[in-house]
């Protein structure tokens, strides 16, 4: 084996150096108590000879890596992609180091990768769960070895003691009835995820509490429960307009679910506005660029990661308590665009 390819150790580095080992340590872990022309010479040998500080062994040592586990569904998305980015950047300036698995919207993934974790001996968990998860008891051994877990966006049942951070979903479905109500009209429908999952459950309640507040008719007909990618929106926009009874406004719970829309729309000569207005979920930056340009939901999802963050290390300072606490909703609001009147 090639001297760059061997694991070497700090003895190794003592050795090559003519140091003690408790030097070379001081000098690789940046104490004052070694002189800076003997901690260049040891980061030069540890970089010809490709050492690696095994932060393992210390993590063993003192019961703490340093590092944060994140499960979400998709990095793809444009929500997660900005919550993870805030988060992991917040966690960085607190020295801790972020590690992050995708489920793929797979329950048995998301399992697999709590127990990956829960064996790397992580400080804490953030977790964002699948849309199909029902049973969440992979998730216990955290709290059972009192270890902080955190959920957030796609979060539990409340009969599931957990810490949450959720985004304001109903109040967004309210917004979108609204906005379409006052925007004329009174034939509309909504294309949504599944209702196992929290958020749909919520943006779907929140949309048809608005739709009654406004006395807009509630019509079950142009409903669309499913899951949210380009074949389903696809089969239920032909099924919507090939009815006799068409939808004049669409509340889409997935922008990238509503650039379909829009798509189909300019395929088939729908106006949109004037033959439907399109609210979409997420304020992704394609809704802004797309022509006509997409009324969306914005739910902040910079301020949603330093909330994820602020609570998170609150836990992790903090003891662990059996006490209940209430979810923290973050707000949301629309934004008003061309696909609306």
């Amino acid at each position: 084996m090639k001297e760059n390819q061997q694991h070497h150790t700090i003895l190794d580095l003592a050795a090559a150096l003519k140091l003690s080992p408790a030097t070379v340590s001081r000098a690789l872990n940046n104490t004052s108590y070694v002189k800076k022309e003997t901690q260049q010479r040891v980061m030069e040998m540890a970089l010809k000879l490709g050492y690696r500080k095994n932060t393992m062994a210390a993590g063993l040592r003192n019961n703490k890596t340093n590092t944060i586990g994140l499960i979400l569904p998709k990095i793809s998305m444009y929500f997660h992609a900005e919550v993870v980015t805030v988060v992991q950047n917040l966690l960085h300036a607190q020295g801790y180091n972020l590690i992050i698995g995708q489920s793929n919207d797979d329950p048995a993934m998301e399992k697999e990768l709590a127990e990956t974790f829960f064996s790397s001996r992580v400080d804490a968990m953030i977790v964002s769960c699948t849309l199909q998860t029902e049973d969440f008891s992979h998730f216990d051994i955290f709290a059972d070895h009192q270890i902080p877990i955190l959920f957030y966006d796609r979060v539990p049942p409340g009969n599931y003691r957990a810490r949450v951070i959720k985004g304001d979903d109903f109040n967004g479905g309210f917004l979108a009835a609204q906005h379409l109500a006052e925007a004329g009209c009174n034939k509309i429908g909504i294309i949504n995820g599944p209702l196992t999952s929290n958020i749909y459950e919520a943006r779907a309640a929140g949309f048809i509490g608005g739709l009654q507040f406004f006395d807009v008719p509630v019509r079950n007909a142009l409903f669309y429960h499913q899951q949210l990618n380009t074949e389903q929106t696809l089969k239920a926009l032909k099924k919507l307009f090939s009815d006799k009874v068409k939808p004049d406004g669409l509340f889409v719970t997935s922008d990238r679910n509503a650039v379909t829309v829009l798509q189909y729309a300019k395929e088939n000569g729908i106006r949109i506005p004037d033959d439907l207005c399109l609210v979409g979920y997420s304020n992704d930056p394609v809704t802004a660029v797309v022509s006509p340009s997409i009324t969306t939901i914005d739910q902040f999802p910079a301020l949603f990661g330093d909330k994820l963050v602020e609570t998170l290390l609150e836990m992790i300072r903090s003891p662990q308590t059996n006490e209940f606490v209430p979810a923290v909703v973050t707000p949301v609001t629309l934004i008003s665009r061309e696909s609306t009147r």
